[in-house]
């Protein structure tokens, strides 16, 4: 026992003891610690995989929202293109037959008018004498003129429909 002197067996043995003791209560705790980080860490692994989904759910909604809407939209566009599509059919038409003298624009005249006076005839039909109020015939000129401002009136008229049809389906 002189190599180590005051310090007996016995009390190597508790030190080794009391050591191996600190290293099992170190160990038990950084295991300890370990579960718990990694019970945090799945648990943040699981919030974060249910805000995944609810974010890809969301977006879901958000693009079936985006494509319903486009999907009105086209249908409003389509519905609005053909409506300006037929009434510049129906202007061409008219615009044709006034050219054709198939049909000429009038005016009624008024009876009470003293500068009406003079003696204008009124436009008669094929087959008949018209009896009704006075009228006058326009130069086909002027007529087409009236057409071309009803036809861009018209198109006025369709293009804030579309226009009110399309903010109307965005406020939805």
């Amino acid at each position: 026992m002189p190599a180590f002197g005051l310090i007996g067996w016995r009390q190597i043995g508790l030190l080794v003891l009391v050591g191996c003791s600190a290293a099992l209560a170190w160990q038990f705790q950084d295991w300890r610690y370990g579960r718990q980080l990694s019970e945090q860490a799945r648990l943040h692994a699981e919030t974060l995989n249910q805000l995944t989904l609810a974010a890809a759910t969301q977006q879901q909604v958000e693009q079936d929202k985006r494509l319903t809407l486009e999907q009105r939209l086209s249908a409003s566009e389509q519905t609005h293109y053909r409506a300006l599509s037929d009434a510049e059919r129906d202007q061409g038409r008219l615009r044709d037959r006034l050219a054709t003298a198939d049909v000429r624009l009038s005016v009624l005249l008024d009876a009470n008018d003293a500068a009406s006076a003079c003696a204008v005839p009124a436009a008669s039909g094929t087959g008949g004498v018209d009896h009704g109020a006075s009228r006058a015939r326009l130069d086909p000129a002027h007529a087409q003129r009236i057409i071309a401002i009803t036809s861009a009136g018209d198109s006025g008229l369709i293009a804030l429909q579309a226009c009110q049809a399309y903010v109307r389906a965005l406020a939805r």
